[in-house]
């Protein structure tokens, strides 16, 4: 399956093979995506931040409660914003493209 990632300058993209069951940011750190996933999945963070695409974002199942309070306080956060840890890639998401934010911010380090 194919994933599109719009690189953070908005002209940059990168067009990326996935495998079922793959979660998008492993996808992305594997094409070399300056996605952190610094709590590596475990939603402390928010700096495997996405915005999905308004026409792929209802192909997703529904974020968490859990998901959502991390978005919060995500850098840039949009109504399509996804946390990528949190995307496990099945075949109907084949063809999803989604943009790389300018900035994000490291949860993990606020007390």
């Amino acid at each position: 399956m194919r994933v599109t990632f719009i690189h953070a300058d908005g002209k940059g993209r990168t067009e990326a093979e996935a495998e079922p069951g793959s979660t998008l940011l492993d996808v992305a750190q594997a094409h070399l995506i300056p996605l952190e996933g610094t709590c590596e999945g475990q939603m402390a963070c928010s700096t495997c931040h996405v915005v999905v695409e308004s026409q792929d974002f209802d192909r997703l199942p529904p974020a968490s409660e859990m998901e959502e309070d991390m978005l919060d306080l995500a850098a840039g956060a949009r109504r399509t914003s996804r946390l990528s840890c949190q995307i496990v890639l099945t075949e109907d998401m084949d063809g999803l493209t989604v943009r790389i934010p300018a900035e994000s911010r490291n949860m993990q380090g606020v007390r």
